[in-house]
């Protein structure tokens, strides 16, 4: 007997009816569904440092459980890791250290020793990365010398110039701004316990000058921008005191027109932490409104459960909720539609139909309709979850016949493409944002500072123009956005995934892509791309992929233990593909039931998204929950067709 006719069909029912109630647990009362969204350690240990920086009342009980996940989270080098079971960072591992000792840990705890000698062994935090060094000058363990210089000034200059906010991404603009602000004024922390980590340094922290050159960075833009810096370090002192306050001004007026409520600037945690502490260098008081409404939204980033508590990068709802939609509209049903319509309902009115973003600067005659990623930030919506949302509601309508969606799709379709750019991809924010010399400049040691098109957001925006009619033939965006993912396929057959891990969210992302724009399933890029899947399928039925595989020097796609989501992925991928019958894919399913949990869920503890390749992950706690029903409620409904095609976009 082969491995498709092994599936029995009860099996499989019932463990996508199991799912698919298990999901259903998690609709918010007024139809949404919001997952946790974990990063690494930085951003509670941020948390645990801003509280101390501005001299909050010590919350003793909050502490306690954010200092139990710290220590949950310390890997088993002595550092701290960016991914589950990742490899020693050292930012990560300064930040928790710090963190845990602002709490109250002793020095000569065990897990503190085996912290400060695993910084020790690699070179001490003098290999900190620029925002640690910038949180460290603010506490007085580094000078100011030791960070680049950002002179506020930055935000007076003119579009031409080969600096300027617009040429950044949104999360680098959204943090630099105040950022500059806190640079030029160089508060001190009031830091009441007085803590400091010097025992993480093998030098005088002190006497440390600028970062090295990162990896990615080219030498010869490197000694440039070093030389600009030296040169701006001698003559900022000697700007003139109304020009800097011309551009505190500027910088302050940029910030309070996207404050953006509870929410926050950018509604990402760095930002608004930031702007708390900007207001309290420019002597606002704890009570002064823009400040104090941020800090609150600072606190609704928290996430406590039991003994333990940890600070969210930021929140998911829009994204959690059209993906959740997807997967329920996939299963079927009686429970699952009326909840999936219920999602969509809510969606609705969180489009953003009135504000231009800063996306518009670049696209001033383009209407906004977008939706953002979080509850509300309309200043920066996204394509993805744009993309992502209207295939929703074009399936809810086409498939159950179900009437109100057309304008939120009309206009949602028109803005993304009218964001399209002009090498026929697509970024997550931004249009044509192509200036790489930028991440030569020393700040951009993480070589994240731009928001260029990307194969997933551009797989994804086609899948949503062909899921609405456009071809490759009929339509020149398509075309266009064809001809791009032909041009960014790997030579083994994958492509790039840069929100998701890695190269299986990527090729998944394409694979729909591609199905839906009518490329010919017998393309050799589809072929190719199929037979890459396969040959990476691990031993038990599932897929995965390691962090690590975001690397500098591409070396593609890294082995890693099997999740549910990435394997979930590469059977949704396979499926588009074309090869629902294929013995992987029997073999991934039965993967997927053998795994699932009581609850009709699946555990995943590892990583299988990303912020900002090499130095920002993230663990969607709902990806395990939705993508395992999505595929399995895909794999019934395809062998029960004599066409075997995917008929929607993702």
């Amino acid at each position: 007997m082969d491995a498709v006719n092994a599936i029995s069909r009860e099996a499989l029912e019932s463990s996508i009816a199991s799912a698919t109630q298990g999901v259903l647990g998690f609709q918010q009362p007024d139809g949404h569904w919001v997952f946790e969204l974990e990063a690494d350690c930085t951003i509670p240990a941020e948390y645990i440092l801003l509280r101390h920086y501005l001299a909050e009342p010590v919350d003793t009980a909050l502490e306690a459980k954010i200092g139990n996940y710290l220590r949950r989270v310390q890997g088993a080098h002595g550092g701290w890791p960016l991914v589950h079971d990742g490899e020693f960072d050292m930012s990560a591992s300064v930040k928790a250290y710090f963190a845990l000792k602002m709490i109250g840990d002793s020095v000569d705890a065990p897990h503190m020793v085996r912290a400060r000698e695993a910084i020790h062994a690699r070179g001490g935090a003098i290999n900190s990365n620029v925002f640690t060094r910038f949180l460290l000058a603010t506490f007085g363990v580094m000078t100011w010398r030791a960070v680049p210089v950002l002179p506020i000034e930055i935000v007076l200059l003119p579009f031409w110039s080969p600096f300027h906010l617009n040429k950044i991404s949104y999360w680098a603009r959204t943090t630099m701004v105040p950022l500059m602000v806190i640079a030029a004024l160089k508060p001190l922390a009031k830091n009441p316990k007085r803590v400091g980590i010097d025992e993480l340094f093998l030098q005088d922290p002190r006497s440390i000058g600028m970062t090295a050159k990162a990896p990615h960075q080219s030498m010869a833009w490197f000694v440039l921008f070093r030389a600009l810096d030296g040169i701006l370090r001698v003559v900022e002192p000697m700007f003139p005191k109304s020009l800097r306050q011309r551009a505190i001004d500027a910088a302050l007026a940029f910030i309070e027109e996207r404050l953006n409520g509870e929410d926050g600037m950018g509604a990402i945690y760095p930002p608004m932490a930031n702007i708390v502490m900007m207001y309290d260098a420019l002597g606002k008081d704890a009570n002064y409104p823009p400040r104090a409404t941020t800090r609150r939204g600072i606190d609704k980033l928290l996430v406590i459960n039991g003994e333990e508590a940890y600070c969210q990068p930021c929140v998911s709802p829009v994204w959690d909720t059209t993906l959740t939609a997807h997967a329920l509209l996939e299963a079927g049903g009686d429970k699952a539609v009326p909840a999936a319509k219920q999602g969509l309902d809510w969606l609705i009115p969180k489009q953003e139909l009135e504000v231009k973003g800063d996306w518009a600067v670049k696209r001033p005659d383009v209407r906004p309709g977008g939706w953002a990623f979080q509850y509300n930030n309309a200043y920066y919506p996204d394509l993805d979850d744009t993309a992502v949302v209207v295939m929703s509601m074009d399936r809810m309508r086409r498939e159950h016949g179900v009437a109100g969606y057309d304008a939120a799709i009309d206009r949602g379709r028109e803005w993304i493409e009218g964001m399209q750019s002009d090498d026929g991809g697509w970024a997550a924010f931004d249009v044509n944002n192509l200036e790489y010399y930028l991440n030569n400049i020393p700040f951009s040691d993480h070589g994240a500072l731009l928001d260029p098109p990307t194969e997933d957001v551009t797989a994804r925006c086609i899948s949503m123009l062909a899921q609405l009619g456009q071809t490759e033939a009929t339509s020149k965006q398509v075309a266009a956005g064809v001809a791009f993912l032909r041009k960014t396929q790997h030579p083994e057959g994958s492509w790039y995934g840069r929100w998701g891990m890695n190269f299986i969210y990527g090729t998944w992302s394409v694979l729909c892509a591609l199905n839906m724009a009518g490329v010919d399933q017998k393309d050799p890029m589809i072929r190719k791309a199929a037979a890459w899947l396969t040959s990476i399928q691990n031993e038990d039925g599932g897929w995965g992929e390691d962090a690590v595989s975001y690397r500098l020097d591409h070396k593609g796609w890294e082995a890693a233990p099997s999740t549910a989501s990435q394997t979930a992925w590469a059977l949704l991928a396979l499926m588009a593909a074309g090869e629902v019958d294929h013995p992987a894919v029997a073999r991934g399913v039965e993967y997927l039931i053998a795994t699932q949990g009581e609850k009709g869920l699946w555990d995943e503890q590892r990583y299988t998204a990303t912020g900002f390749p090499r130095v920002f992950y993230l663990r969607y706690h709902g990806y395990p929950k939705f993508f395992p029903l999505w595929a399995l409620a895909r794999y019934r409904n395809l062998r029960n067709t004599n066409s075997r095609v995917v008929g929607v976009g993702m």
